[in-house]
């Protein structure tokens, strides 16, 4: 099936919910379905079209819930299936769509598959619903392969017969409690078509699909070389086999399925977009940019482009739960892009710059054609957390020997009401610390400031959801001064960003719409000050 022009998806905006933080409504510490429910409204006055909820299945919480222990069942700290399932039907009720996060990689060591799989032996057919191997070397101690793993280290471990003695050896490009299926397999592929249709049944309107470029591998495990095409466990083209079957299940239901793709090949990026594969795909490139105005133009450029080839809508994404938040990143001195490699405690980082930056970023995301995503807290400008070492849980902690902070820094629970932890998030001791000075953040707080972040994100998404009802959305570049961003819209809107040091003029314009900051001198044609966004009615 074609990609339908005027479908809800290609230009939505999408908050993305981290329930264990999000709001906790039974008072435990732990964000659950019970405290989304109750901040449905909330959520439906911001603006957005759509919710995208990060696994809420039954998980020994290894990585934060992508270690699936049951898909068709929710983690009881979390609440029940009956409960995502109201959760679901009052949030359409509102006007809000519901995306759930679909792992098909990896499972839980704890899912019964792969507890009857180390239970048999080796060469059962449990087990070839895995990756098994024996190791090398005298006695098979050395792993398979050379294989690094997705968060460092081997990405294998060795198993312990029935006897007592050294067994095979079984994947995991992620954590050991992240075994690797095997795609090769037909009945992990039915498992997970059986998976699709039990949530669109269920009234998800989408599916988004963790690491979908991994899933299939070289069928001999072969050593990695560096620049041999092709890959052996990324980008392979057995994969578009695999969405092509997901696109034909997502069509009945006229679902939409979205993938996460850390892929920096454009071309290869967009393949998995054409008509009778995804819908969309998170481009992390934008997010990836330093606040540097020819790199983000180039991105944009290059986004757009390759979307266009197959008639895909681009998505822009400034945060997720995996990525250090805007403001921190933003206020960094040097390099202000993002990346893994780069993340070490102790890093500085000026907030006030970096939420003016975050600020005008937003309004260059939301301005651009196509889809955006919004990470919760972004909307208020949460910066990222300094989690105490002795309270972190995140497993890329331990697997960068200890040198990484991880992840949990932007899964901090959110702030809410009131001046000191919890902030009404609900049980005092939340399951990761809140910050002591984290009263600014609250709901309650910037309600009251029409300048807060929040009704910054507020008007800008009532702004655009009332351009995009009057029509599609192209993108023309203006000339401008160096330092600045400026383009135009078909439907009249003219945004412009100025990254330079110094204020710049307004491009022409017959009304200023927003802007991220006080803009000079409107009434006189106006200057544009440094690390500030506007929209104009041209």
């Amino acid at each position: 099936m074609p990609h339908n022009p005027t479908a809800w998806w290609r230009n939505a905006a999408i908050y993305q919910v981290y329930p264990r933080s999000f709001a906790d409504g039974d008072g435990d510490g732990t964000g659950d379905l019970a405290g989304v429910r109750a901040r449905l409204p909330y959520l439906a006055g911001l603006g957005v079209e759509a919710l995208w909820f990060t696994p809420w299945y039954v998980s020994p919480l290894v990585d934060g819930g992508y270690d699936v222990a049951d898909y068709r069942a929710i983690d009881p700290a979390f609440g029940t299936l009956a409960e995502a399932e109201k959760l679901i039907a009052e949030a359409r009720q509102l006007g809000l769509r519901t995306i759930v996060d679909v792992v098909p990689n990896h499972i839980s060591d704890e899912h019964p598959w792969f507890k009857a799989a180390l239970a048999a032996p080796p060469g059962s057919p449990e087990r070839e619903l895995f990756h098994f191997r024996p190791g090398r070397g005298p006695g098979g101690e050395e792993p398979p392969n050379n294989w690094r793993g997705e968060f460092g280290g081997v990405p294998w471990t060795r198993t312990t017969n029935a006897d007592g003695t050294p067994g095979d050896w079984y994947l995991h490009l992620f954590t050991p409690g992240q075994p690797d299926v095997n795609w090769a397999h037909p009945r992990v592929r039915q498992e997970h078509e059986d998976i699709l249709r039990f949530w669109f049944d269920r009234g998800a309107a989408g599916v988004r699909i963790d690491s979908a470029a991994l899933l299939a591998k070289d069928p001999d495990l072969p050593d990695f070389e560096v620049g041999k095409d092709p890959h052996p466990f990324v980008d392979r083209d057995e994969l578009h086999d695999i969405y092509r079957s997901w696109r034909a299940i997502a069509d009945e239901y006229d679902g939409v399925l979205i993938g996460e793709l850390w892929l920096p090949d454009a071309e290869r990026f967009a393949r998995y977009l054409r008509n009778d594969e995804l819908h969309t795909a998170f481009n992390f490139s934008l997010m990836s940019c330093p606040w540097d105005p020819a790199l983000l133009r180039e991105s944009i450029d290059t986004t757009l482009a390759s979307h266009a080839d197959v008639g895909a809508p681009a998505t822009w994404v400034l945060c997720n739960h995996d990525i250090t938040r805007t403001v921190t990143r933003y206020g960094r001195a040097g390099d202000t892009g993002f990346s893994f490699a780069g993340k070490r405690f102790g890093t500085p980082s000026d907030i006030a710059l970096g939420t003016r930056r975050a600020r005008a970023a937003a309004l260059l995301t939301l301005a651009l054609p196509g889809a955006v995503y919004l990470y919760q807290g972004e909307e208020r400008g949460l910066p990222e957390a300094d989690v105490p070492r002795d309270r972190i849980t995140d497993p890329m902690h331990e697997r960068s020997g200890g040198v990484d902070p991880g992840r949990d820094g932007c899964r901090v629970p959110l702030p809410w009401e009131g001046t000191e932890p919890p902030y009404g998030f609900g049980g005092a001791d939340t399951w990761l610390p809140q910050p002591a000075d984290w009263a600014p953040y609250t709901v309650e707080q910037q309600d009251a400031d029409p300048a807060s972040m929040l009704n910054l994100y507020r008007t800008a998404l009532r702004l655009r959801r009332e351009l995009l009802d009057a029509g599609p959305t192209g993108l023309t570049w203006l000339e401008a001064p160096a330092g600045v961003l400026a383009f135009t819209r078909s439907d009249g809107l003219v945004c412009a960003v100025n990254l330079a040091a110094e204020p710049v003029p307004l491009p022409a314009h017959t009304a200023v719409l927003l802007s991220s900051a006080p803009v000079e001198s409107a009434d006189e044609g106006g200057l544009l000050p440094p690390d500030t966004a506007v929209w104009l009615r041209n």
